[in-house]
């Protein structure tokens, strides 16, 4: 089976294409742009397609070559786990994509997902492959964002970097220890919180800025930048 999952977020889309359940080759493009016609002008089984803003999903569906079933990923889409979110209509795509990919690489754990990505999510699927929910809060370029924007003279941050101080000498050392140093220290207090309450727990970062993470907090993570891609394969195969 030749498919194609794609992943469409706040500012842009992924996507990866699988051999089966190997995933051959993936690329990132702008919303506003649809696929690259490289990609586009393939011929695929199946699709499936999630989004977290609902935007250009019909002009990627009117591209793409499919002999198949096209899946738009929703609340009524069948999950090979349980889904026991209050309101799973407002679950983001990639949050429960993410924690399928979890449950599939690590069966029978007790997973935290964290996307480090526009916003940051935090996702917990537990032992028994239920998914329970989890947390959502600014990402980095959010809060440097927030900061420039809501304040008179502060300077808009960007780019970040691991060797922020912590007692910063200059605006831009301090907003970097604020932003930086204070959402590392958000990250690794959500996941001691989880580790008191799960034994076990396997943690996994994906997103864009899990790299700065991965170099920065000082728990055991795996990062597995294609997990949200591989959720979405795994719930494709579940459905065709």
């Amino acid at each position: 089976m030749r498919s194609i999952a794609i992943d469409i977020g706040n500012t842009g889309g992924k996507y990866g294409v699988f051999e089966e359940d190997a995933l051959v080759s993936q690329g990132s493009f702008k919303e506003q742009e649809g696929l690259p016609q490289a990609v586009a002008s393939q011929t695929f089984d199946h699709a499936i397609i999630a989004t977290v803003s609902g935007g250009a999903v019909e002009q990627i569906k009117a591209g793409l070559s499919v002999s198949g079933s096209i899946i738009e990923l929703s609340a009524q889409t069948a999950l090979p786990v349980s889904n026991d979110y209050k309101t799973p209509a407002t679950l983001g795509a990639d949050r429960i994509a993410a924690a399928v990919a979890a449950n599939y690489f690590f069966p029978g754990r007790n997973c935290l997902t964290i996307d480090a990505g526009t916003a940051i999510t935090y996702d917990f699927i537990n032992e028994r492959g239920h998914y329970r929910g989890g947390g959502i809060a600014p990402g980095i370029q959010m809060k440097f964002k927030a900061l420039h924007n809501f304040t008179g003279r502060l300077p808009l941050i960007q780019g970040i970097h691991e060797n922020f101080p912590l007692i910063g000498q200059t605006t831009q050392e301090s907003l970097e220890s604020g932003v930086l140093g204070g959402t590392v220290a958000e990250v690794e207090g959500i996941i001691s919180a989880y580790r008191q309450k799960s034994d076990k727990l396997v943690v996994i970062l994906c997103g864009g800025d899990a790299g700065f993470f991965e170099s920065t907090v000082k728990h055991p993570i795996f990062v597995i930048p294609e997990l949200v891609l591989i959720g979405l394969q795994r719930i494709l195969r579940h459905n065709v």
